[in-house]
Formats: C-alpha cells, sequence, structure tokens
C-alpha cells in the first residue's frame, strides 16, 4: 500500500495543466464499440480508470493501444463483439456500466456485471434499465449481472428520466442511435461530458438534435464510422487545482479546460473573495487574504458539481465564518467530513448537511479518503495544517488524476509517496 506524507506549508504557486476530463473518455471508448474500425481518443489521461476500461474493451474482442506519452488511445472495434463485461473488470470502475447501451444495440445482448466503484452512496441501475426497456430491451438482474436482450433490435421511443442522470442519459443515447426510429430525451442531463460525448457520436455518423440541452431527439441510423476525437478538459481536475490555490492562499493558472463548464463554482468562490481572471483555456487564480466561507448545494449540471463538494469542505473549513454544504446525490460523500474533523476542523453532519466553522489552520492527523475526491481532497486540507498528515487512498487519486503529487510539487508543496507496511500506522 502507498499513502500520501503532506507537510503544511505555505501558498502554491505556478502553473498546472490538465488533460481530457476521466469522466468523458471513459464513455467515448465504450462508445467506439457502435463502429466497426479504428477509432483514435487524444488528450485521454494516463489513469488507473482507462486502463481497467482498455481491458475491458479487448476482453469483448477490441484491440486497444494506449499511448501514454501522447494522451492517444487507439480501438480496433471488430464486427463481431463478445457482450459479457466480467464482474472482475467492472466491480473496479462504475463506468463500466457505460458499455451496456452499445452493446444491447450492436450484438442484441449485454451481459454487464453489477459496478462498484467509489464510496460514495447508493447509485442504483433504475434508470438506465428503464430507459433500454423503452427502447424494446428485456432487462434483468442475472446472477449480479444486468441483463439487456433485444434480439430483434432496438426502436426509439419517448423517454423521460426522473433524473438527469448522467450515466442514463449516456447509455439511452448510445442504444438509441442505432436504434430504429426517433428516441426523444426529457430531462436528460447536461454536463460537458455529455455534449463531448454526443459530439463524438455525431461526427460518427449519428442524428442528435438538442446537444446540451434537457432534451435530445435522436434519429436513429443503420451504421456508424470510426472517427479522431479530441477528449474534452477536465473541469473536475481543473476545479482541483482551483480549490487548491484558493485554500492556500496561493497564486495558480490552471490551463487545459473551458472556464464556463465551472462558471457556478467560479462565481461561488469569487463571492468568497478569491480573484480569477477568466481566459480562453483557463483561468488565474490568486487569494490575497483569507476567503470567506461560502454555502454550497450540489445540483446537476450546470449546478455545482458534487465531484468538487470534498474540496468545498476544506475551503469552508479554512474560510472565514460559517457556512453550509448540502449534497443532493450522493449520500455518502459526507465521509470526507467526519476524516475534515480528525484534522481539526469544525464541522457537523446533520443528513445531508455539513455545518463548518472555518479555522485559520488545521492540525495533522492520519486520514483516509474514501473515493478519489475525498482523497485529494483530504491532501489540499493536508497542506494548510501544521505539522506532517498521512493520507491513505492514493488507489483512489490514481484512479482520477494522472500525476497527481507530481503536479502539487510542481507548485510548490511537500507531498511525497510512501510505502506502508500491512498493519503499520
Amino acid at each position: 500500500m502507498d499513502r500520501f506524507r503532506v507537510s503544511g506549508g505555505g501558498p502554491l504557486a505556478g502553473e498546472v495543466a490538465v488533460v481530457g476530463a476521466k469522466n468523458s473518455a471513459l464513455k467515448l471508448m465504450a462508445a467506439a464499440l457502435l463502429a466497426v474500425g479504428r477509432t483514435t481518443l487524444t488528450k485521454v489521461p494516463d489513469i488507473v480508470d482507462v486502463a481497467v476500461m482498455a481491458e475491458l474493451l479487448r476482453r469483448l474482442g477490441c484491440g486497444v493501444e494506449h499511448d501514454p506519452a501522447t494522451g492517444t488511445v487507439t480501438i480496433d472495434v471488430p464486427s463481431e463483439l463478445g457482450h459479457r463485461a466480467d464482474y472482475e473488470l467492472v466491480r473496479a470502475m462504475r463506468a463500466s456500466i457505460s458499455v451496456l447501451g452499445p452493446l444491447t444495440v450492436r450484438c442484441g445482448i449485454a451481459d454487464v456485471a453489477i459496478p462498484g466503484g467509489d464510496a460514495i452512496g447508493s447509485r442504483g441501475l433504475d434508470l438506465h434499465a428503464d430507459g433500454l426497456t423503452r427502447l424494446g430491451a428485456n432487462v434483468h438482474v442475472d446472477h449480479g449481472y444486468l441483463v439487456a436482450q433485444a434480439p430483434n433490435g432496438l426502436v426509439g421511443a419517448p423517454i423521460s428520466l426522473d433524473f438527469p442522470s448522467v450515466g442514463a442519459t449516456e447509455n439511452v443515447l448510445m442504444a438509441a442511435v442505432l436504434a430504429r426510429g426517433t428516441t426523444v430525451i426529457e430531462n436528460a442531463a447536461r454536463e460537458p461530458e455529455i455534449v463531448d460525448l454526443a459530439t463524438m457520436l455525431v461526427r460518427m455518423g449519428a442524428e442528435i438534435e438538442g446537444i446540451g440541452s434537457s432534451t435530445m431527439v435522436i434519429t436513429g441510423v443503420t451504421a456508424l464510422a470510426p472517427v479522431e476525437h479530441e477528449v474534452v478538459g477536465d473541469r473536475i481536475a481543473a476545479g482541483t487545482w482551483i480549490f487548491a490555490a484558493a485554500l492556500t492562499r496561493g497564486d495558480v493558472t490552471v490551463r487545459g479546460f473551458d472556464p464556463r463548464h465551472l462558471g457556478f463554482v467560479l462565481d461561488k468562490l469569487v463571492d468568497a473573495g478569491v480573484v480569477i481572471d477568466r481566459q480562453d483555456d483557463g483561468v488565474r487564480v490568486t487569494c490575497p487574504r483569507r476567503p470567506r466561507a461560502v454555502d454550497v448545494m450540489t445540483l446537476p449540471y450546470p449546478g455545482f458539481p458534487t465531484d468538487l463538494q470534498p474540496f468545498a469542505l476544506v475551503f469552508d473549513a479554512l474560510a472565514e465564518g460559517s457556512a453550509m454544504v448540502t449534497e443532493n446525490l450522493f449520500e455518502a460523500r459526507f465521509h470526507t467530513a467526519s476524516e475534515l474533523a480528525r484534522l481539526g476542523a469544525d464541522v457537523r453532519v446533520d443528513g445531508h448537511h455539513a455545518l463548518l466553522r472555518g479555522r485559520e489552520r488545521l492540525s495533522a492527523a492520519p486520514v483516509v479518503g474514501s473515493d478519489i475526491r475525498a482523497a485529494a481532497a483530504l491532501v489540499l486540507a493536508g497542506l494548510a495544517a501544521d505539522g506532517v498528515t498521512t493520507v491513505e487512498g492514493v488507489k483512489h487519486v490514481d484512479r482520477g488524476y494522472p500525476s497527481f503529487d507530481a503536479d502539487l510539487r510542481g507548485l510548490g508543496a511537500d507531498v511525497r509517496r510512501e510505502s506502508v507496511a500491512d498493519g503499520a500506522f
């Protein structure tokens, strides 16, 4: 096992670049299954989850090459695909469920293990199953697998999602592009990663109207063609570095993403007293004084992203005044709060609300990150703590950030990986 060893210090300063979004790259890799031939993706992050998805596609019969140096992934899709996504791989990453729609419409059957992934609360697959059922598939659970069968193909239909689920929107969208007739998705998710997926599908030959809106109209086509596509910049990784600059009262330029994709977050930080200079391909973040605490409520895009909620907790734990952080999407995402309390944060959790009273500094302690963003946020908390903080959960961080500790060191942070013997404290 590894852990991060974080020495509290001064403000971060410098420039950091983000690559393609994890939450987009994985779905684009799944979308490649829809077209026979070679699809090429660029700006793909060199993270564990990409390696897992690549191996999953290989086991379905694809040839996959990943060049971390160039951020390029090539996927050679055969005319005959396998249709079973085994638990061995799927349990490691919830994004594996995104192969469900493409396999159902390409093969007429998909067997996808019920996925695992982050410990951030229940995320049922009912919306995925309901959407494919509306398209004509027979969907049921069999011995831990979600099985979708459509031997006669899928047929377009009106589908209204009870909640604008990103995963369900993606699966229904990918299935609908090759279904017969027209599909209308109401209450569709609007995240930039959805737009990126839809944009690539259109370049492959799909007919989609309403991209970026809550209503998408998809007219099925008989076949798609492989393409080359650049993955959209990672707004969540960008948000991580933005919060890192703000809570250490630093001066950091973050490049490689569209600031409009974080408009709500940036506005919140400006309200807190953080100076944000929005540029074409990123932002410069400066925080000359202790920021003010701000209330945060997670909501579907374009609201405050749930993936950035752990960073908002750390920010408010160090800000001037009191604030409430409300989690509306995942009930278990307040694991971060209890670990922050170990660092001396004044935080109280009541249901899906967390009340924080800011402190000037935190105090070092050993903590554990329970998911990708929680572990990363606790490392940032350690930068604002007196003493040396150890953070377990490196394996989670490696699933979402290509070079997290190296990038932090490039900004002046004292962060190191160290091996931990079993049973060590």
